[in-house]
């Protein structure tokens, strides 16, 4: 038997509670993962809730992300051993001492990461590579406007753009968030709680406005990124941490001749694991090279499931929080 996280019922965190589940073995091409840490997401309350685009039966375990070491591997599986350190991506089901995962999902640590840094790194770093690399094909010299650049998503988002030799723009709330993402590399900050950020954008790029905006944020924001956003320019949308679900008024789309692309890396995961894997792969190596730091700024034990993801909802925790597991 061993511990995990259940969700018998839509709500809010509390309806989550610890339980003992019954272990599985791994099938052909899977591997058994004994867990270490697991990833905390704003979409875990999402799928908690019953908001999240994909919906698990029950009872499921959340987690999209964890870290630990090869327990078993299954038939047919090449490349990775028991005792293997591993992070691993999942559509759900993180949040357990063990799990069993394709082994096209699982990829070995690089020297010198730890688990928890693990558990951070696949939706991060996967999201943000599939939005810039994989959908808006960032290029050097290109001006890259990141919204919410103080959290996890966002602040990778600002890491990895500058690594790919764009000049990065990052707005946030808050002055510790300002600091979050001048500590990651942006160029630029801008407070959007007391700056017009559609001026404040064509002021910086002289009129021209942002070839990329990285939202995973919506509301007035993406408003804002439509009448900032540069000439054949892209908008990403990554969420709505905001709350409301902007809509995009064609006539804008037509005036700017700009493209607005929907990132969702679960449904990459769901339908193109491959193309996550990629993603992954290499984010990693860029980890490797010293350009990314995906360390965690919280850890929860797993009895504290429910108290994390109530923390996050309500914006208490800055940067990125996991859970230790074992």
């Amino acid at each position: 038997m061993l511990r995990a996280v259940l969700c018998r019922g839509w709500g809010d965190p509390p309806v989550l509670a610890v339980e003992e589940v019954e272990g599985k073995a791994p099938g052909m091409g899977e591997v058994r993962v004994s867990v270490r840490a697991a990833g905390i997401n704003f979409a875990d309350n999402l799928m908690v809730a019953g908001r999240y685009q994909f919906k698990p039966p029950f009872p499921f375990s959340p987690g999209f992300e964890a870290s630990g070491v090869v327990a078993e591997v299954g038939e047919g599986v090449r490349g990775l051993t028991a005792g293997d350190r591993v992070m691993v991506a999942l559509p759900h089901g993180g949040f357990a001492e063990e799990i069993v995962a394709p082994a096209t999902s699982v990829f070995e640590l690089p020297e010198g990461m730890d688990f928890h840094a693990a558990a951070a790194f696949p939706v991060a770093y996967g999201t943000v590579h599939l939005a810039l690399v994989h959908r808006a094909r960032l290029q050097r010299g290109q001006t890259l406007l990141v919204h919410g650049a103080g959290g996890n998503v966002g602040r990778a988002a600002v890491e990895v753009g500058k690594h790919l030799g764009a000049t990065v723009l990052a707005t946030t709330g808050s002055a510790p968030s300002l600091e979050v993402a001048r500590g990651r590399g942006a160029d630029h900050l801008i407070r959007y709680d007391r700056e017009d950020v559609r001026d404040r954008v064509l002021e910086l790029t002289d009129g021209d406005g942002a070839d990329v905006v990285f939202d995973p944020v919506g509301g007035n924001l993406f408003d804002a990124s439509l009448r900032c956003v540069a000439w054949e320019g892209t908008i990403l949308v990554i969420g709505f941490a905001a709350g409301r679900i902007p809509e995009a008024p064609a006539w804008r789309l037509l005036l700017k001749s700009c493209a607005v692309i929907g990132v969702d890396w679960g449904g990459y995961l769901r339908r193109e694991p491959e193309t996550v894997r990629s993603a992954t792969q290499d984010a990693l190596r860029w980890y490797a090279e010293g350009a990314l730091d995906p360390t965690p700024a919280h850890a929860f034990r797993l009895e504290e499931t429910a108290k994390a993801l109530e923390a996050q909802a309500a914006r208490e925790l800055r940067g990125k929080a996991v859970l230790t597991i074992r």
